[in-house]
């Protein structure tokens, strides 16, 4: 099938507003919009001013009011806890107004906050909807942060109750929550009314008196009562939730999303990047501490009427490398749309993928990638084992949804190993140099969105415009900048190297980190790599390999890593200089799978460093430093 991207994309650019007032038409109002559009609103406009809405309506009763009372909503599928349950649209909805209310009865309103400290279980998204529900705007915190980081959390959204449970589950372990719920609100200036504990049985938390009550009670009380809440219906601009994500300051960022612009941008992503139809299964295998959990585990597949999936597990060891493929056999998904770094995981664990032929993928049609560049090596394995289309694509936690894509839903394109394809609607990207000009196709340059950001992208930061505007909109005047690093190709294809501050410069020349480790992981025993720039007296810098070896290699490591300096040297040249390459055994990662680049490079530098609170496992940074020192580099703390 030929694509319609081309068409669209010139359609939305020759008339914006008309193009999303069109999109638009697939979401209910509770009042229409005075302009599509007003570029005098905000900090650089605001999309669809004066209209009013409501998100958990549109994910929820309409639904139940058009027909799908009984299709499945959410899907839970927990192998950590052994657990599955499926809510119908009309149970989902039920448990969403009772749990509003108990909001309510606490005082919780349209425009207060709310946060969410949960693991991934239903009564997560269930919250989320609850808050959508009575116009307060929620701010979900991955379950089990460090208390530090909840409590600057709480004192920047200044919550009116804060939604927990007592704890989560990690394979092999049990993760107490409320314990780091309480140190973080002694830690914090500003104070909660009240907490809502969900308990789970692993775990029982002890309550405050007082300030804690037990969400079983509260909601049983609140349904004897036959308490529900109704949908209040807020401005089309009002915030629906703010995600914290990390400041170089170290004070954390607050993305704000709005509820009508990010409606119209989730519902029409569904279809036309992601290929879905209503009724069908989608799985996003995120959390919903993260952005890709709140787009794509919640709020587009519901408001498109899929069932979703909301998955506590692992890629890997919950029980085996192949869990995904049980989860997608089991559930009969259509797409599943995770990181690079889960497929690496599996490659590792299952190089031959004999796993996959004992499950059933015939409703399986897409594979989208994202969070971080899906390095070729990665993309061609997962194409000749599961024979899906496999597309990457590129966005943002501030943009919330795609910046570029292949839409499936237009037309698959042609993949371009490397590329996430073409800027979607709604998104002029441009490569600009340091002088703020267009560079030529091929050339490397920071990629910038113009404005205005389309509709579901950040309006500003949480209380905070003014940093908003130094944090993205003064380096590149007229523009979003994405402090990504990369270039198009002649056909427009996009392509993301490095974050700005991982392109390297040796002996003058820049160079991307990204280039570097696509011709690592193209080596057959490397299951996934990083690269990074560190200090060198003469060249200024110098990059270092670091490799993870697929499991079941067993040649010696001196020969692989000598292998893998001699690619670079023949695919890049020798101007690149990379001579150092270390094994190690695991690289360190977020709990969302980016790998640590820039706390790794502070080690190789010898500078001071602290774990970021998002680091899956801390003592990964020791293995690297002493990794480091047995090859030589001397200058890890």
């Amino acid at each position: 099938m030929s694509s319609r991207y081309h068409e669209v994309y010139e359609d939305w650019s020759k008339d914006p507003e008309a193009f999303w007032a069109a999109a638009a038409q697939d979401v209910v109002w509770t009042k229409p919009w005075d302009k599509v559009f007003d570029a005098d609103a905000g900090v650089y406009g605001r999309w669809f001013v004066g209209a009013q809405c409501n998100t958990a309506y549109n994910c929820l009763d309409r639904h139940v009011f058009a027909g799908r009372a009984g299709q499945p909503a959410l899907i839970y599928d927990s192998p950590v806890t052994d657990t599955k349950k499926t809510y119908s649209y009309a149970e989902l909805t039920e448990e969403v107004a009772t749990l509003a209310a108990v909001l309510q009865r606490h005082g919780v309103a349209k425009g207060d906050r709310v946060i969410i400290y949960m693991a991934m279980i239903p009564e997560a998204v269930m919250a989320m909807l609850a808050c959508a529900r009575i116009g307060a705007i929620h701010s979900v915190v991955f379950g089990g942060f460090a208390a530090r980081e909840l409590a600057t959390r709480i004192d920047d959204a200044k919550p009116k109750m804060i939604l927990s449970c007592s704890c989560g589950i990690e394979p092999g372990r049990v993760v107490s929550y409320k314990p780091l719920l309480d140190q973080a609100i002694e830690m914090s200036s500003h104070k909660p009314s009240a907490c809502l504990v969900f308990q789970r049985p692993m775990e029982t938390a002890s309550l405050i008196e007082g300030r804690d009550f037990d969400w079983a009670e509260q909601t049983a009380s609140a349904r004897a009562a036959g308490e529900k809440a109704d949908c209040v219906s807020v401005a089309a601009t009002d915030p629906l939730y703010v995600l914290y994500t990390s400041g170089t300051t170290g004070q954390p960022k607050g993305v704000v999303r709005d509820n009508g612009g990010h409606m119209v941008a989730l519902k029409w992503s569904m279809n036309a990047v992601y290929g879905m139809k209503p009724g069908e299964v989608y799985w996003a295998a995120s959390d919903v501490g993260w952005v890709v959990g709140h787009s794509y585990i919640v709020y587009a597949p519901l408001l498109h009427g899929c069932t979703t999936i909301l998955f506590e597990g692992k890629p890997v060891g919950t029980p085996d490398a192949g869990t995904f493929w049980r989860v997608i056999s089991e559930h009969k998904v259509a797409a599943l749309f995770t990181a690079p770094t889960a497929f690496r995981a599996i490659k590792k664990d299952d190089p031959e993928g004999a796993f996959i032929g004992k499950y059933d993928l015939k409703h399986f049609r897409t594979l989208f990638l994202a969070g971080e560049r899906a390095d070729p090596d990665t993309v061609q394995w997962a194409e000749r084992m599961l024979g899906v289309p496999v597309l990457d694509h590129w966005w943002q936690t501030e943009t919330g949804w795609a910046i570029a894509a292949n839409p499936v839903g237009l037309g698959t394109m042609p993949v371009r190993y490397g590329s996430p394809t073409v800027a979607m609607p709604g998104y002029d990207v441009q490569v600009l140099d340091e002088a703020h000009r267009q560079v030529d196709a091929g050339k490397m340059g920071s990629i910038c969105v113009k404005l205005p950001l389309p509709p579901g992208c950040l309006p500003t930061l949480w209380g905070n415009d003014q940093r908003f505007v130094d944090s993205y909109l003064t380096e590149f005047p007229g523009y979003y900048a994405t402090a990504d690093a990369g270039y198009k190709d002649a056909d427009g294809y996009l392509y993301i190297m490095a974050r700005t501050d991982d392109i390297i410069n040796v002996a003058g020349h820049r160079l991307s980190t990204g280039g570097m480790e696509e011709v690592l992981a193209s080596h057959p025993d490397v299951a996934e790599c990083a690269v990074i720039g560190i200090a060198d007296p003469m060249k200024g810098q110098i990059p270092a390999g670091f490799i993870v070896l697929k499991s079941g290699v067993n040649r010696p490591v001196a020969d692989i890593e000598r292998e893998v300096v001699q690619l670079v040297r023949e695919r890049i040249g020798p101007v690149a200089a990379l001579k150092l390459v270390v094994t190690v055994g695991r690289l360190p990662k977020t709990r969302s799978g980016k790998i640590l680049r820039r706390t790794m490079r502070s080690i190789a530098d010898g500078e001071d460093y602290r774990a970021p609170a998002t680091i899956d496992d801390p003592a990964i940074l020791d293995e690297i430093a002493a990794a480091l020192k047995d090859h030589g580099v001397a200058k890890g703390n």
